[in-house]
């Protein structure tokens, strides 16, 4: 791309204890995405966390 946009297709989600999702960053590459994850879920809480990537139209 040209027009200096910078594209973060991957994103880390987190689920809490409750249910509720929350989109916690956007990646531009999966390993880095699930590097952020895994050491997020390492910390032992009861979150959930787990790397999604966006379609081309931004939705999930």
């Amino acid at each position: 791309m040209n027009d200096g946009t910078v594209i973060l297709p991957w994103l880390v989600i987190r689920q809490d204890d409750n249910g509720n999702r929350y989109r916690v960053g956007r990646y531009a590459t999966k390993a880095e995405a699930q590097k952020i994850a895994d050491s997020l879920d390492d910390r032992g809480k009861e979150q959930l966390y787990w790397v999604e990537r966006l379609n081309q139209n931004g939705a999930r």
